[in-house]
């Protein structure tokens, strides 16, 4: 600890030095320099065993980016570093700067004394010491998160905060996070004007029953074999009578079919109000005679079935981001069993929950609802091992996969529309606010066919890692649920990883040539994973997608195209409808107006779409035609100018006319910034969408009698 240990100081010393001058002339980071470590690294002299030692170690804090101008200074050429996990071999001593996995070189003089073999700079070393100290702390700060909002979803997230070494402020804090976790919506804290969110404004609203039948409608009328994943549904109370009426007809035209149906409260969760009916007049009303605002669906009478049992599957979808588009989807994910023998439904079986629910917070009141440590077997295990299990018999589980990827993307593609609009009203171009990403819960039935099909998606999945047992008579306490920890912390884990702001890089490329969905069976380690993440973490159990398969759906996202129209003359900053005024310049300069279909049209058409939507929307406080209206209105033009050509086909000529327009108007005078623009690949391949008028609705549900013959055979 004498001359020795100060020599060896001074020159560590000397090397910071001559690596801040280096990052100062380059004034550029290297990914490894904004690592989520801890800021402390300590160097240790590594020598051969055969020379001298060296007594007593030197610790400071220093930046840990230099590695390739270390080599060069020493006057050699820079070489690849080591692979990860291995050791160099070397008869000289190496530094070792702990979290970045680097080796820098330096020699050994006869007497055993380390020489950095930089060059010296004149009078300057101590007294720089504390100033890159600062420098290094702050470069390094740990990523903060606040936790003060997220409700049920806490302890996972407490334990991926430990394993990734972050901070967590559990009360908030005064100054601005990084990110914020919050536990319902979008709106749990309204004043954040910087950072990260966790939710989505307006996708609790989205994925509402009723809003996410019209989205997915809406594809459906455009691409009816694409979307032919979600079964079909009536919205009530407003299509009463056109449910009532099909049935009649069904009914009338084959005795022999008896369709069951599933009716779902609007705004229901967990499985609350669900029930099964044969006939609409089984429908359960409210004050004597109002039908509660639900979503009847056709019940699918054939499902996969594993120990006799009907399950689905959670799994847990990121969108990490609107504009552009990313879609990631986690490999694990669980699967609910019921807990009573399925059979076909009866009408002695139609009140059976335990035998035709799924739901988890419905099955685990039945006394068969069995709670195991083993992640194959119980009421609730890992999807994994259910795939393990089919593909012991022989299934292609590459194709079932493939077959769900593709539910996902296409489900989002038909959400994101409207979800733009939700983001522009709450943060207008040009206001201060924060980015979100969101985690959703999709929920899966696998028919027995394996063809996968969408039963809802869920805004805010459950995150509990633990659950109720009851120790003594009426005394219950939280267990931990090994299943839920196993797939839920790494979810949230990897999601955090994923919007690190220090790894946060705009890095969507074009899509991969060739690339199939079959291939999002294998998990690979992503770039987000190799720039500087943690040794110790796992690879990410979330993989991408979506931008991944562009070439594959890009086609789809035609309604993002009308909804970019709509956003566009959108008059007041923050508003999500279309005001008379607005609409009539939408049909000027689209140049949608001739002699056929004057501006006094155009007013008479905007009266009578806004005044039908504002009696399906009740709830709405805000007056104007809003984004389904509008696609509507859309429709309705692109069938009266193309009347002998196929709905989308329409849309597609009648998206050229404006966008044509409205590109010439925008080389003569300067484009209205906005946020939403559709995504430059998609402006260019996707193929044109459509919406419909109310003739497109009648003809929505024409094909009823082929889908549920279609049900029964499966």
């Amino acid at each position: 600890m004498s001359d020795h240990y100060e020599r060896v100081k001074i020159e560590l010393q000397q090397m910071k030095e001559v690596e801040n001058e280096a990052a100062a002339d380059e004034e550029q980071l290297s990914p490894a320099s904004v690592s989520p470590v801890p800021a402390d690294l300590s160097f240790t002299a590594r020598r051969d065993p055969s020379k001298s030692s060296i007594n007593g170690r030197s610790r400071s804090k220093s930046r840990s980016k230099a590695d390739a101008h270390e080599r060069q200074v020493n006057g050699k050429q820079p070489t690849d570093p080591a692979p990860q996990g291995q050791r160099r071999v070397s008869n000289e001593p190496n530094l070792h700067v702990k979290g970045t996995a680097r080796l820098l070189k330096v020699k050994t003089a006869a007497n055993g004394h380390v020489e950095s073999g930089k060059r010296q700079t004149d009078g300057k070393c101590e007294h720089h010491g504390k100033e890159d100290e600062s420098k290094a702390a702050k470069k390094r700060k740990a990523v903060t998160v606040d936790t003060s909002k997220a409700k049920t979803s806490l302890e996972a997230l407490k334990m991926s905060i430990r394993q990734l070494k972050w901070k967590e402020f559990p009360m908030g804090r005064r100054t601005a996070c990084d990110i914020y976790w919050h536990g319902v919506s979008f709106h749990d804290n309204e004043n954040i004007n910087s950072g990260q969110v966790n939710k989505f404004p307006g996708m609790i609203e989205m994925l509402r029953k009723i809003n996410l039948s019209r989205a997915v409608r809406t594809m459906q009328e455009l691409f009816p074999e694409e979307y032919n994943f979600y079964p079909r549904s009536w919205i009530l109370p407003e299509e009463f009578q056109l449910f009532s009426t099909q049935i009649r007809l069904l009914k009338d035209n084959d005795s022999t079919l008896k369709p069951t149906f599933i009716v779902k409260p609007d705004s229901g969760s967990q499985g609350d109000g669900i029930y099964l009916i044969r006939d609409p007049a089984d429908l359960r009303v409210i004050s004597g005679s109002q039908i509660k605002q639900a979503v009847v669906q056709e019940y699918i009478q054939k499902p996969l079935l594993i120990d006799k049992l009907k399950f689905d599957i959670r799994l847990y979808v990121l969108v990490r981001s609107l504009e552009p588009l990313e879609i990631y989807i986690a490999k694990e994910g669980l699967s609910r069993f019921c807990t009573e023998p399925y059979q076909e439904p009866s009408q002695k079986n139609l009140s059976h929950v335990f035998m035709h629910l799924t739901n988890y917070s419905l099955n685990v009141h039945s006394g068969n609802f069995v709670h195991s440590d083993s992640c194959s077997t119980g009421s609730k295990r890992t999807f994994s091992s259910v795939l393990y299990r089919l593909a012991s018999k022989g299934v292609d589980i590459k194709k079932v996969w493939s077959d769900i990827i593709a539910l996902v993307i296409k489900t989002v593609i038909a959400l994101v529309p409207e979800l733009k609009v939700y983001y522009q009203a709450d943060i207008p171009p040009g206001k201060p606010g924060p980015t979100c990403f969101q985690i959703l819960g999709f929920d899966i039935l696998l028919m027995k066919n394996l063809k996968p099909v969408l039963l809802e998606v869920n805004a805010n999945p459950s995150m509990r890692i633990e659950h109720e047992q009851e120790v003594s008579p009426g005394v219950f306490e939280y267990v931990p649920s090994p299943v839920d920890e196993e797939v839920k912390v790494g979810v949230i884990r990897d999601t955090l990883r994923l919007m690190d702001p220090a790894q946060r890089k705009q890095h969507v490329t074009s899509s991969t040539g060739g690339g199939s969905p079959e291939e999002a069976i294998v998990v690979e380690t992503g770039s987000d994973e190799k720039e500087g993440l943690a040794d110790s973490l796992p690879s990410l159990c979330l993989k991408q997608v979506f931008p991944k398969y562009t070439k594959q759906f890009n086609y789809l996202r035609v309604v993002e195209r009308i909804a970019g129209i709509f956003l566009r003359f959108l008059g007041v900053k923050g508003t999500m409808r279309l005001g008379p005024t607005s609409f009539r310049t939408f049909i000027r300069n689209c140049k949608l107006s001739n002699s056929s279909f004057s501006m006094a049209s155009a007013d008479i058409l905007y009266i009578d779409i806004t005044r039908r939507w504002a009696g399906m929307l009740p709830d709405s406080r805000e007056a104007g035609m809003c984004l389904q209206a509008f696609i509507e209105a859309f429709f309705y033009l692109a069938a009266r100018r193309f009347k002998a050509l196929p709905l989308r086909e329409q849309v597609l000529l009648l998206l050229e006319i404006c966008e044509g327009a409205l590109e010439g108007q925008s080389h003569s005078e300067k484009p209205r910034p906005h946020r939403t623009h559709a995504n430059p690949a998609s402006s260019q391949s996707s193929a044109p969408t459509t919406f419909s008028s109310p003739a497109m609705t009648r003809r929505r549900h024409r094909p009823l009698q082929l889908s549920a013959k279609a049900n029964t055979e499966n």
